[in-house]
């Protein structure tokens, strides 16, 4: 059985990108691992969308794109290095 990680709201602060999921879970990882994120503005940051059925972020304006599942696997690829 597959079950799909989708994100319900998504908060950022100097350090941390966080993404609360729809079954309550937060997932947060270093801005520092999104430079494009890192480098806009607070506005821009702000106009997000859910996309892929909630399992994907897109920041329209900046053009980016971030699979939620993928925060995921870079926690453990960046542990195991």
């Amino acid at each position: 059985m597959s079950i799909l990680i989708k994100g319900k709201t998504v908060h950022f602060d100097d350090r941390y990108l966080h993404v609360e999921l729809d079954d309550g879970r937060i997932i947060l990882t270093p801005m520092s691992w999104y430079k494009d994120l890192q480098a806009a503005t607070f506005k821009q940051l702000s106009n997000y969308q859910f996309i892929c059925q909630g399992t994907g972020i897109e920041w329209p304006e900046l053009d980016y794109h971030l699979n939620i599942e993928s925060m995921l696997m870079s926690q453990t690829k960046d542990k195991a290095a």
